[in-house]
């Protein structure tokens, strides 16, 4: 994985967390934040950590993991009261602290170029968030656990990195979604409970043809704002985790990728009419800045935005949500 220096963002909506100021050290750098990414549902920092032995306490709220992106075989101590944890860090070596966590030390042998960490909130756990009847003091089972390998939390890392690296206009729907995962997961492999407990899922019906148009014109009037899976699973009277199942099995795609797409057409139909400011642009479709908004836009067109505007003339319309819902399986 290629890391970079994060480029300075506009002004943002998050404020940093301040368990994270306990990694500013010298031999800690922050390269990537989701400070002023707007994200819901979990904060994200990517880090190098250098040779050092770094005091550290474990948030009181939320839940924390930490997954090595870049593979740096060096050897990383955690201690705390009555544990000793020592284990060679690998790429997809993964750490889980429960909220609370006592006091402690991290000692890293070697460099670790690449480290993220992510922060998941209690809220999360929730019945209405996981879909399942759940207990909501599963948070309390989840246990201080050492340096494991769990590729499907691996991979949701990577994905969640690879927002952070090069940000796309729905980003953070699809970090909502990913944040479902990661409590869903963390809940089946690493909560203290008995293996014989199951969490039967909550009664649900799928989406109906009425409820997903009700939903696509939501999004259509909100694609220049703030969009969030909460809020179209709570048009579409489904949880979070049925919904995002149910729209991709009517549509074709997750929710993400169809908001990306019809960000895309709005970005292609602001280009046309108009001649604002691109940063304008870039901001009401839900980009931290321009230079996010021309990467994203050139690698799905070919052309930067201001280029795209100046040939507009030669194109054709908007691909309209008419057409979206023209193009929708029968039985949606």
């Amino acid at each position: 994985m290629e890391i970079r220096q994060e480029e300075p963002e506009a002004a943002g909506r998050n404020k940093p967390l301040p368990y994270c100021n306990f990694w500013k050290s010298r031999s800690s750098k922050l390269l990537l934040s989701s400070v002023n990414r707007g994200w819901c549902g979990l904060s994200a920092e990517l880090r190098s950590h250098g040779q050092s032995v770094f005091p550290w306490r474990g948030p009181q709220t939320d839940t924390h993991i930490t997954v090595d992106m870049s593979g740096s075989e060096s050897l990383v101590t955690r201690r705390a009261t009555g544990i000793i944890d020592r284990y060679v860090s690998r790429r997809g070596t993964a750490w889980l602290c429960p909220p609370g966590w006592s006091e402690g030390s991290i000692d890293v042998t070697g460099e670790l170029p690449g480290i993220l960490h992510l922060y998941v909130p209690a809220n999360q756990f929730s019945p209405s968030k996981l879909g399942i009847n759940i207990d909501e003091s599963v948070i309390g089972a989840l246990e201080y656990e050492s340096a494991f390998e769990d590729p499907l939390l691996a991979e949701i890392a990577y994905a969640i990195a690879s927002e952070l690296q090069t940000e796309t206009s729905a980003g953070s729907l699809l970090v909502e979604s990913l944040a479902s995962s990661i409590a869903a997961r963390l809940v089946q492999k690493h909560a203290s409970t008995s293996p014989a407990r199951s969490y039967p899922l909550l009664k649900t019906e799928g989406l109906d043809r009425r409820r997903l148009f009700r939903v696509l014109d939501y999004i259509e009037a909100n694609l220049e704002g703030d969009l969030s899976i909460d809020r179209m699973a709570s048009i579409a009277c489904l949880s979070r985790y049925h919904f995002a199942r149910a729209f991709r099995q009517a549509v074709g795609q997750p929710p993400h990728r169809y908001v990306s797409a019809r960000r895309l057409e709005r970005a292609k139909a602001l280009l046309t009419r108009g001649d604002g400011p691109l940063v304008d642009i870039a901001l009401s479709l839900g980009f931290s800045g321009q230079a996010n908004f021309n990467r994203a836009f050139r690698q799905a067109t070919g052309h930067a935005p201001g280029r795209y505007r100046q040939t507009a003339g030669s194109r054709r319309s908007e691909f309209s949500l008419t057409d979206v819902r023209r193009s929708l399986p029968i039985l949606a």
